[in-house]
């Protein structure tokens, strides 16, 4: 995982209400077990019709959000089952950061394993933000993880707070597998002790 660094990015709004993971990555895209390649298939049946053509209306078919990096969203995001691959799909889709009122537990604690901010701010502040995405391309909003800050386009400055362990763990590109590797030394000396001390096992 790569280390999460300071970036300026379109933001995509997308105001819809408990947007679940079935909406995120419908479940005939779940057979794959690689985080590459689903981004085709973010928001699926939103995105297509019925004979996979692009829906026109959807913001992420729309010229001015086809390379988004920050997605504006309404509370309750990633409600639903725990499929690991809704931010599998929103990572390989290019979005790094998402902003919204509230997220369900799982799909929030995923997002951190993925590189993916999740920021939580009041409703007030994410309709402020919301509508500052809707301008389109030329209103870009900057993401500082190490301030705890988004900037909009227009200047504002907005706070948001966040466990130091998830922002240290983003900060330096650490996943599950990566904190047990920085662990590698103490698990190796603890096995070698204890083949010494029990050699039956």
């Amino acid at each position: 995982m790569d280390k999460y660094e300071t970036f300026t990015g379109i933001a995509a709004p997308l105001p819809q209400i408990n947007v679940d993971t079935d909406m995120i990555i419908p479940k005939q895209f779940l057979k794959t077990i690689k985080r590459t390649g689903l981004g085709v298939n973010l928001f699926d049946e939103m995105r297509y019709d019925d004979n996979g053509a692009e829906i026109p209306s959807f913001v992420l078919n729309q010229p001015a959000y086809r390379e988004a990096e920050i997605l504006i969203a309404g509370e309750n995001f990633g409600c639903g089952s725990s499929r690991e691959h809704a931010p599998w799909a929103i990572r390989d889709f290019g979005i790094r950061c998402i902003v919204a009122p509230s997220y369900a537990d799982i799909f929030y604690n995923n997002c951190f394993k993925n590189g993916i901010l999740p920021i939580v701010l009041p409703q007030e502040q994410v309709d402020i933000l919301m509508a500052d995405a809707e301008k389109g391309a030329n209103a870009r909003m900057t993401v500082d993880l190490e301030a705890q800050e988004i900037t909009a386009s227009d200047g504002q400055v907005f706070r948001f707070e966040l466990d130091s362990f998830k922002k240290h763990c983003l900060l330096n590109g650490l996943d599950d597998i990566a904190l047990t590797l920085e662990k590698g030394p103490s698990i190796d000396a603890f096995e070698a002790r204890a083949g010494l001390e029990r050699p039956w096992v």
